[in-house]
């Protein structure tokens, strides 16, 4: 199992060496045929066995099972962010030491690329044929605007495909992710927040600073946002995921949070009122949350500006949706007469069914290969290609098959991106077991 291990971490090091860093808008994909053709070299069993369709570049691959009832996918994008500050390796090098292997993608998400078509790889090679169809999905725009999945989910609409399970990026298998409970969880998400950009701006005569008037551009802007940051017309809601996710992680407390957490439902006006306070997370697992992110004004010190503006990332709960969220918004704007423009609409993604056969058999599979872990639904704050194959399938779950430090995972956009060695050996495995029994 060693020497597979280091062949393992030396193949995906070469997916590492292939600085596939997206943009907004991209039209040169040189650089992702260029990926492709490595993951050719890497996989020619893959590639001659599953049709193949390109969309700019992203990658759709189909493989033939004995029935195309109700088939399963696999994704994982082959994009990456920019690599930017001092790493202890070469961000883009694919270095092995100490035990890892090191640069930009190997968690995000590469790695998990590499040991889902190594496990198709393998079973081919075998001579296995899947119980019915299995698809994989890579794009190279999921950390810009996920163009490419979305053209993909929108195709295989128009052919009438239906999944009955979609396998993502997500959670991992984690040292308590709350700070409320001691041992590990793997955590899988069930769905996703929707997200809209959002830009509000405020209008003025302007002037010289010397002279300022009441309620400038950025005194209106300024009085909004505290509103909006402060209004109790996003309300906090107690799931019944939030439910099933809290219960779960009672399992490793003691005395009264124990008891608290075991009976969520009993307690969530409590809830609601301490998870704000504990953490930023807890917060935003029971509301819609609106975070301003960027400002604009005059050009000069001594400027009062004709024109200012500020942007937000809305996160809104299924609870609320959208459209109420943004109404809540808009009326607190439309008091400090500040204007506001939905720049993007975001997508919406389904709520997976807790207690359904497809996250039961995940579940399985995590019980087998990290046995003395929990597994925790959860409705992710993140936003991932997944969430466009909402429309074509009603089980869309996230979860990575990595056992990672919370260094390791502070790493994936930052600083030091690394994956253990030995993590990519049970990974395989373990989408081996879920494209076996699928």
């Amino acid at each position: 199992m060693e020497e597979l291990t280091i062949q393992y971490a030396k193949e995906l090091s070469l997916l590492i060496k292939q600085k596939t860093v997206s943009k907004y808008h991209e039209k040169d994909f040189k650089r992702f045929f260029d990926f492709q053709d490595v993951l050719k070299s890497l996989f020619p069993n893959v590639f001659s066995v599953c049709e193949q369709k390109l969309f700019g570049g992203s990658l759709l691959l189909k493989w033939k099972g004995k029935s195309s009832d109700d088939p399963v996918m696999f994704m994982n994008h082959h994009d990456v962010v920019e690599a930017e500050g001092k790493w202890e390796h070469e961000p883009f090098g694919g270095e092995i030491a100490d035990g890892k292997i090191w640069g930009r993608g190997t968690l995000d998400t590469k790695g998990g690329l590499y040991a889902m078509l190594k496990a198709c790889e393998e079973l081919i090679l075998d001579g296995f044929v899947p119980e019915k169809d299995i698809y994989f999905v890579s794009s190279c725009t999921e950390e810009v605007e996920g163009s490419g999945a979305e053209q993909i989910a929108e195709y295989l609409s128009s052919q009438n495909i239906k999944f009955d399970v979609v396998y993502d990026e997500g959670g991992m298998v984690v040292d308590d992710p709350l700070g409320v409970s001691s041992g590990k969880y793997a955590m899988i998400g069930i769905a996703e927040k929707g997200c809209h950009a959002i830009k509000f701006t405020t209008d003025s005569f302007g002037g010289h600073a010397s002279a300022p008037p009441k309620n400038s551009p950025l005194i209106r802007l300024s009085k909004f946002m505290v509103e909006v940051e402060n209004t109790k017309k996003l309300k906090a809601k107690v799931t019944p995921q939030l439910i099933e996710m809290l219960k779960r992680f009672s399992v490793n407390m003691k005395g009264v949070k124990k008891f608290i957490f075991a009976h969520a439902k009993l307690f969530a006006p409590v809830l609601k009122m301490v998870m704000p306070k504990v953490s930023a997370t807890g917060n935003a697992m029971l509301k819609t949350t609106v975070a301003f992110t960027m400002a604009s004004g005059a050009e000069n010190f001594n400027t009062i500006p004709q024109t200012a503006s500020v942007t937000a990332d809305m996160r809104f709960s299924h609870h609320q949706g959208s459209e109420n969220s943004l109404q809540v918004v808009k009326k607190i704007a439309d008091k400090y007469k500040v204007n506001m423009q939905v720049v993007d609409m975001g997508v919406e993604s389904g709520i997976a069914d807790i207690k359904g056969k497809q996250i039961k058999f995940l579940e399985s599979a995590v019980n087998k290969f990290f046995p003395s872990v929990k597994a925790v639904p959860f409705i992710s704050n993140t936003a991932a290609d997944i969430r466009y194959m909402s429309k074509i399938c009603d089980n869309c779950l996230r979860f990575t098959p990595f056992s990672v430090s919370d260094e390791q995972l502070q790493s994936i956009h930052g600083i030091n991106e690394n994956l253990d060695i030995d993590a990519l050996f049970k990974a395989v495995e373990f989408y081996k077991y879920l494209m076996g029994r699928n």
